[in-house]
């Protein structure tokens, strides 16, 4: 007991933290920082003193089950404090700390790298218990590579009666490995008594909810709402991180961030100054929309957080009113939802709190069985309060283990299982009789012919009829007297027909001899769908992007068949084409073209600096022009209105020409079908940052959705940069509002990319200016259709070709194209080519080369994939 009582000591004093500043308002009893693998203490970046191993802490057998090592490489970006050293684990390890009773945080630091020359994180798996409780059963290495990040901080809060014991169990021919240990105690039953209220109100039933005494949790999401990211420095004494909202808030007008000066909390016995820091209950999210606030009943104030699903989850949130408009009960009151369920129906701040400036938290606890938790926020209108509005302040969502003492949740991109485990419904009907195999293949055989020659017929008469709709152009010596059948596997509901001349099929064996039997050297690009290959065919002559669904994708297979089915009847000089497809042997494999000049986000973000110069002025202009022909005859040019729903940079490719292609038509669906139907009603999907707030907000989808990722990408294409970044001032972490913001200010020129500040013309540049904001309106009546975009942008590039020449030499004549040849626009909108001097030739929308001609194989030229696994 005595030498117990000692380590505590000890390793408070080594914890102690430098520096000068408040007093934090919780002193933990316990502190525990251990760098494994450490022979000597060191400082981290926050200041804090991470002490070495002890040999108190560790089994005796620990030289015999474990080993230290040093990392090979320091990535960029990752501390090394305490991700330099590793303790490596053979077989089970057990730390054991003593520690007073009670919660505790416990903190556990990853860095799946290769350690010497012994080990390599990429094939490890491991599982982490304490005390009884499983807290992971999972690939660091994975798990990291899923969040885009290169360590790992997994924080959970577990139950102690006097010693933590924390146990390491490599699998089977695998080893585990952890980098640093992190132990801090918290305030009695913080996260288990409820909220301020002492509550934890149970979402969706009226049956009542309490956390006993041997729950562990494991923090999933810690959030500051509308502020910056809270270092564990800026907590209130717990070191706990709080990151920004950003990349959970929904929609780019989805509420307004108000910013009251010099604001005092004024904390209570109910909610103490440990709870939260100040810097959430100072900054907060409403929706804004003060001079006409009904306008906030059409749409939620909405956050959308990944989740593991099939277990419980406590929810809290913090409120905190400063405003000076808002001081007494009824004038603010909304509705609470999480998980699509009414969690609290008549929310008033101030009426809970006691008063303005008076923090407030509660607990909610909700079963989730999806991997997506989605909190809502929606004005109460029944008591007609004073404002239409809603407010949040924090967000900490907490997983509970379940019955089982489990909290080990799925690893992401989980390995797909081998083609021969997802057939035995196959092979179960193979053994079947085989006499009624062979009577019902005869019968079979005859019908199947008669109906092949009379399909036959009627293609060949339709051929004829629509020979003078299309200019088909074949140089391919494929048979063209027959249609290929496409039989879809297990994974897909319905067959698909293809004429063999637009689509072509591939075997198996070919597709293995094109990409080497996927030789992971040729993947060109990982994304939602499978892998992407690059791949040679027609005896290595023609080099092609070979995408490869993974067997455990339903999603993709769903893609595969839309994209198949979009790609196999559109062709145009700015989309990316079809070459083919195979479904042999249960794979679905898509061919196309293939890209040299990758994405244009390769270009903006990716680019080798020193061979590769960046893309001039007049290059972004063709390229965003060449796009955005494609969007235009998706809408208007095709048989049917086609609504892409995933335009970004990554699906935007390049020839070697860089002549731009869309791209990836996963998620694309067939748009307005007649007149009278003036929307699409269907499930959200896209990319979050380009994805369309209205569509969001009313799953009602238009065209113009198209329009609005359009003009997030024109932002992008402007000043090369991510729609979303983090550790930069607040005003400057949305591209969106950024640019709008220096747009209205008239400082659009000073967040330009610094690469075409000498190279860009004024008169180009406010054009393109112009036309980019208004694709990001806010509802989609007031975006322009993608005609006018492709005449402005073609306009903006005459503008930069046409030789500068001072205002006073001559008066210039500008003859742009007129108001009608643009197309439908909203009453009352600016005119595209106001406001514009500079002398210019007529510039009229033509299709020339980009009509709806069935182009040949032999054109086949570009593809590339996206990179970022969760990019949807």
């Amino acid at each position: 007991m005595i030498r117990h009582a000692f380590l505590i000591f000890s390793i408070l004093l080594s914890a102690a933290v430098s520096g000068e500043g408040a007093t934090p308002a919780y002193d933990p009893t316990d502190v525990f920082l251990f760098n494994c693998g450490e022979t000597s203490d060191m400082i981290d970046n926050s200041k804090r003193n991470w002490t070495a191993e002890q040999r108190k802490i560790m089994p005796s057998n620990s030289v015999y089950a474990s080993f230290s090592s040093i990392a090979s490489r320091q990535e960029s970006g990752v501390p090394q404090v305490p991700y330099m050293t590793a303790r490596i684990f053979r077989s089970d390890f057990t730390y054991s700390f003593p520690v007073s009773p009670g919660w505790k945080f416990l903190r556990l630091y990853f860095y799946p790298t290769r350690y010497g020359s012994d080990f390599d994180a990429a094939t490890s798996f491991f599982s982490v218990n304490v005390n009884g409780l499983t807290l992971l059963n999972f690939s660091a290495y994975q798990t990291v590579k899923a969040s885009n990040n290169a360590f790992l901080i997994k924080e959970f809060t577990v139950p102690v009666n006097q010693t933590l014991n924390l146990t390491f169990t490599p699998s089977t021919k695998s080893l585990a490995f952890v980098n640093g240990i992190e132990i801090v105690s918290m305030p009695d039953r913080f996260y288990s008594k409820g909220g301020f209220d002492d509550v934890i109100t149970n979402v969706g039933t009226t049956v009542k909810f309490e956390i006993d005494n041997s729950t562990a949790f494991e923090t999933v999401h810690r959030i500051n709402v509308a502020g910056q990211m809270i270092s564990d420095f800026g907590d209130t004494g717990m070191f706990r991180r709080w990151l920004s909202d950003i990349d959970f808030i929904l929609g780019e007008n989805s509420g307004l961030v108000p910013y009251v000066p010099d604001v005092k909390i004024n904390y209570t016995e109910k909610t103490p100054a440990y709870v939260a820091p100040e810097d959430v209950y100072t900054t907060y999210r409403t929706m804004g929309n003060k001079e006409n606030a009904k306008l906030n009943l059409n749409f939620n104030l909405t956050w959308l957080f990944t989740v593991d699903a099939g277990f419980n989850y406590l929810v809290r949130l913090h409120f905190c009113e400063t405003l000076q408009e808002v001081t007494l009960p009824g004038e603010r009151v909304f509705t609470i939802f999480i998980g699509n369920q009414v969690a609290k129906p008549d929310m008033d701040v101030i009426q809970l709190s006691g008063g303005s400036r008076i923090p407030m938290y509660l607990d909610f606890n909700v079963y989730v069985d999806s991997t997506n938790l989605r909190l809502d926020l929606h004005p109460f209108k029944e008591i007609n309060p004073k404002y239409y509005d809603a407010i949040l302040n924090g967000v900490e969502i907490l997983k509970l283990n379940d019955s089982e003492g489990n909290l080990a949740g799925p690893n992401p991109n989980p390995l797909p299982p081998t083609p021969n485990s997802v057939m035995p419904a196959i092979r179960k009907r193979k053994a079947k009789s085989n006499v009624l195999v062979v009577a019902l293949a005869v019968v079979g055989s005859a019908i199947v012919f008669a109906m092949f020659v009379i399909v036959v017929i009627i293609l060949k008469r339709k051929k004829k009829k629509k020979k003078n709709e299309f200019s088909v152009h074949t140089t391919s010596n494929k048979p063209k007297d027959s249609w290929t059948l496409l039989t879809m596997s297990s994974h897909t509901s319905s067959a698909t027909s293809l004429p063999s001349d637009l689509c072509r099929r591939f075997s198996i064996s070919e597709i293995k001899s094109a990409t080497n039997n996927f030789e992971e050297k040729l993947i060109v690009g990982v994304g939602g769908f499978g892998s992407v290959y690059k791949g040679r065919i027609d005896g290595g002559v023609t080099i092609v992007a070979v995408k490869r669904l993974e067997i455990t994708s339903n999603q993709g297979a769903k893609e595969f068949e839309t994209e198949l089915e979009m790609l196999s009847m559109l062709r145009h000089k700015h989309l990316v084409s079809l070459i083919g497809f195979c479904d042999d042997e249960n794979e679905m494999v898509l061919v196309y073209e293939y890209m040299p000049r990758g994405t244009v986000k390769d270009h903006l973000y990716k680019r080798n600096k020193v061979s590769d110069p960046p893309l001039s002025w007049k290059r972004r202009l063709e390229i965003c022009i060449g796009a955005a022909r494609g969007l235009q005859y998706l809408h208007t040019g095709a048989k049917e209105m086609i609504i892409h729903r995933d335009i970004k940079t990554t699906n935007i490719l390049l020839d070697e020409s860089y002549v731009a292609k869309v791209s990836d038509f996963g998620l694309s669906k067939v748009g307005l079908t007649s007149a009278s139907q003036t929307h699409v009603s269907t499930v959200v999907k896209g990319t979050f940052g380009y994805l369309d707030p209205e569509y969001y907000r009313r799953q009602i989808l238009t065209e113009k959705s198209d329009v609005y990722s359009f003009g997030v990408v024109l932002f992008e294409v402007l000043c090369c940069r991510p729609v979303k970044l983090q550790n930069v001032p607040l005003e400057e972490a949305d591209l969106i509002r950024w640019v709008k913001s220096n747009y209205k200010k008239g400082t659009v020129d000073q967040i330009v990319d610094k690469d075409l500040t000498d190279d860009i013309t004024p008169v180009s540049l406010e054009k393109f200016c112009e036309i980019a904001v208004r694709c990001v309106q806010d509802r989609g009546i007031e975006r322009p259709s993608m005609n006018d975009v492709v005449c402005v942008l073609e306009f903006a590039l005459q503008l930069h070709e046409t030789p500068a020449k001072k205002k006073n030499d001559v008066d210039y004549s500008v003859d742009p194209p007129t108001r009608g040849k643009l197309g439908t626009t909203t009453d009352g909108e600016d005119d595209w080519f106001s406001r514009t001097t500079g002398h210019v030739s007529k510039s009229t929308t033509t299709t020339d080369d980009d009509s709806a001609r069935l182009v040949s194989g032999s054109s086949w030229g570009v593809f590339s994939e996206i990179k970022e696994p969760k990019a949807r």
